[in-house]
């Protein structure tokens, strides 16, 4: 066909062409326009050139659409099928299967976090020593987490169990795990720390970037839950490589208050100003005392800068205590103050050295005297088991605002 139509002549080539109108036509168009709404001429008129446009690898059915521009390209617009988008885990509505993890310590309240959520599964760690009392550990199953959620619940209850679970806290997001939560309801280093001379060293800045070195898992950074940390800027001191989840048990004492029979003549007292830049807007709904405390030597003053105690069941809430000599004090001055009971409230009860001894419960002697209520949360194991079934004390769980945290 080639050879022939290149050897026809000028004249009848010309023959051959039809003679253009003489009335003006449309103006030309693009070579590819977009496709037009309207119905084109049927695909069956001569002399036009179909095609189709496959998307998806889903063939076009029917009568398409096409251009009207007289190019002869028809678009055939596919009838496709919305694709199937997966369900990603830990997605809205989606409850995640957490392998959990905890040091010895916190065995009870890793028990209590397991029974709130039935997709929570207790996991178990090989806490042995060797000779020379370094630590010698072993993970179970640990090919089986691959692809898991996985927590760690952790209690840096003294300097002597840190190495150990740090050990334990490296090593588990190595084992190509979705993702890891380290859990530390009590964040210990700093409570004491004043940074007024040169040579003072910041062990929490130390701790926070040695956490904040945690290997990155399969899922990404890990994810650090604490509560109710002591020092505002201690949120700071942790790097990128983790993502800290700061938690609070104020809503602890607030569902515990509202159970008490004298819910409606509570005031809150914070002994000094940083208690109240802490906790004021959480409990807000409350009247408030603050306290002021001013440090003569090695005694305390706490006066009352503000609010007013008379008749009414007073409670001091703080985020932790130590010694607890500022909550005496603080008492003492609220029941000369005109209070009718005086309570306690702190997150962490630490009372190194048995200071929980101090505590005596109100046994009608008087709120001069002793506390009718002091509750703390179970963010410190080794109080919790010295002062079990003891009054005036009181513990309030943190397990179902983990098991929450753990799903977050």
């Amino acid at each position: 066909m080639a050879t022939t139509a290149a050897s026809a002549s000028p004249a009848a080539l010309r023959a051959k062409t039809p003679t253009p109108p003489t009335h003006p036509g449309p103006k030309p168009s693009l070579a590819f326009p977009w496709p037009s709404p309207r119905p084109s001429a049927p695909a069956s008129a001569s002399g036009r050139l179909h095609a189709s446009l496959h998307l998806g690898g889903a063939r076009g059915t029917g009568t398409g659409t096409g251009s009207a521009n007289g190019t002869g390209l028809h678009v055939l617009h596919p009838d496709l099928t919305p694709l199937a988008v997966p369900k990603m885990a830990g997605g809205t509505g989606a409850q995640k299967s957490i392998l959990l993890y905890h040091c010895e310590e916190m065995r009870g309240l890793a028990q209590q976090v397991a029974a709130r959520n039935d997709d929570i599964e207790l996991c178990s760690i090989s806490w042995r020593t060797f000779a020379d009392g370094f630590p010698n550990l072993f993970i179970t199953n640990a090919q089986s987490i691959r692809g898991r959620h996985v927590a760690f619940l952790a209690s840096f209850s003294s300097p002597g169990v840190i190495f150990e679970q740090l050990s334990v806290i490296y090593a588990l997001p190595k084992l190509f795990i979705a993702s890891f939560t380290l859990i530390l309801p009590f964040f210990p280093t700093g409570t004491s720390e004043r940074m007024e001379d040169e040579g003072d060293v910041a062990t929490a800045f130390t701790l926070a970037r040695s956490l904040s070195h945690i290997p990155i898992s399969r899922g990404g950074p890990t994810s650090l839950v604490i509560f109710d940390i002591h020092a505002l800027q201690e949120r700071f001191y942790f790097g990128d490589a983790v993502l800290p989840c700061f938690e609070s048990g104020i809503p602890l004492l607030i569902s515990r208050l509202q159970e008490l029979p004298d819910s409606d003549n509570i005031v809150i007292a914070f002994p000094d100003d940083g208690a109240w830049k802490r906790f004021h807007k959480q409990l807000q709904h409350f009247p408030t005392i603050i306290c002021n405390k001013v440090r003569e030597g090695d005694q305390r003053i706490v006066r009352i800068k503000e609010g007013d105690a008379r008749g009414r069941h007073v409670v001091i809430v703080d985020d932790l205590v130590q010694s607890g000599g500022t909550l005496i004090e603080c008492q003492k001055v609220l029941a000369a103050h005109g209070a009718a009971k005086v309570s306690a409230y702190v997150t962490h009860g630490i009372f190194p050295n048995k200071s929980w001894e101090k505590f005596q419960p109100d046994n009608g002697e008087g709120p001069e005297h002793a506390l009718s209520h002091f509750w703390i949360t179970d963010s410190c194991p080794l109080t919790v088991k010295a002062v079990k079934d003891r009054r005036p004390f009181e513990v309030l769980s943190l397990a179902d605002s983990i098991a929450s945290a753990l799903q977050i």
